[in-house]
């Protein structure tokens, strides 16, 4: 499974399936969180399936989903604000994990400054640079 750390509280990872939750759990994280809307593709695994699989783990599972391509405030928000009650270590996903990544920035835009965001970004793969305007200006 391939997950990368944005902080120590956080990674994110592209697409898992049901099997790869067991080796999640293993690695110490506590809660999962999905922001690939069902039925985005037709090989992908439902949030459900993913649930369940969660729940035998022993792990905390939430469904976020949203849109490719239009990422808003709102939904960093929100994000921030779900992030905040999560047990952790967690671990959130989507297609190829840039949502998800984009999502942690604008919740953190305002809190750790841009520079770092994109650093962390850019470490664990994601170049979030086109955000920078957006980062700057709080979202």
């Amino acid at each position: 499974m391939d997950y990368r750390p944005l902080t120590p509280e956080l990674s994110v990872a592209p697409q898992i399936s049901a099997a790869d939750v067991a080796s999640i759990a293993a690695k110490g994280f506590r809660s999962i969180v999905c922001h690939r809307p069902d039925g985005e593709a037709a090989d992908q695994p439902g949030f459900d399936e993913i649930d369940r699989a969660a729940r035998q783990a022993g792990l905390q599972a939430h469904y976020q989903p949203v849109a490719t391509g239009g990422v808003t405030r709102e939904q960093g928000q929100d994000f921030g604000r779900l992030f905040a009650t999560l047990p952790k270590p967690a671990l959130a996903y989507c297609r190829s994990g840039t949502r998800s990544t984009t999502l942690w920035a604008l919740a953190e835009s305002g809190r750790l400054p841009t520079r770092e965001i994109l650093e962390r970004a850019a470490k664990a793969g994601y170049d979030l640079t086109p955000l920078t305007a957006r980062l700057e200006s709080g979202g």
